[in-house]
């Protein structure tokens, strides 16, 4: 595979139109944390989403990994499927976490990638990666977007 400017710029653009199954996945996820947790969790709108994705392909560095990502994942499909079950769920869990940003929010966003995996269903024919690229993709931005209190507040942990 190679990976060059027009091909992250075309990752860009599919993760970009990917939105309305992506934030519907991301309100979904968001809402059953939230009860789980019993803690509101504020929906997230496509213009949010595509803005997110916006800054994350700015950063050249990151942008040309999750754009490698994504590309493999679209792409990544084992006769029977079970075989491969390891490396898109590698792929994936790495694709959320790279999407999610720094420590905390890198493991938080690869804890909740198992999670949108169990519900994100691809259609019949799809690739086996694909299900696994949209779990990553809602799980991954849905940590880095806002909506949860506590990372819109001031950490009781900082030390001066």
């Amino acid at each position: 595979m190679e990976v060059s400017p027009a091909i992250v710029a075309a990752e860009h653009e599919w993760v970009r139109e990917r939105a309305p199954t992506i934030v519907a996945l991301i309100n979904t996820v968001r809402s059953d944390l939230g009860e789980h947790f019993g803690v509101e969790v504020g929906d997230v709108t496509v213009e949010q989403y595509q803005r997110a994705a916006d800054e994350v392909f700015a950063d050249g560095d990151l942008a040309v990994n999750v754009a490698a990502l994504v590309r493999l994942l679209r792409d990544l499909d084992v006769d029977g499927d079970y075989p491969g079950f390891v490396v898109d769920e590698l792929l994936g869990r790495e694709l959320a976490g790279m999407l999610a940003g720094n420590q905390p929010l890198r493991l938080l966003g690869e804890a909740t990638f198992h999670y949108a995996d169990v519900l994100a269903q691809g259609d019949p024919g799809d690739a086996a990666g694909a299900d696994d690229l949209d779990a990553a993709l809602a799980a991954g931005f849905q940590t880095r977007l806002p909506g949860w209190e506590w990372t819109e507040t001031e950490s009781p942990f900082v030390s001066e």
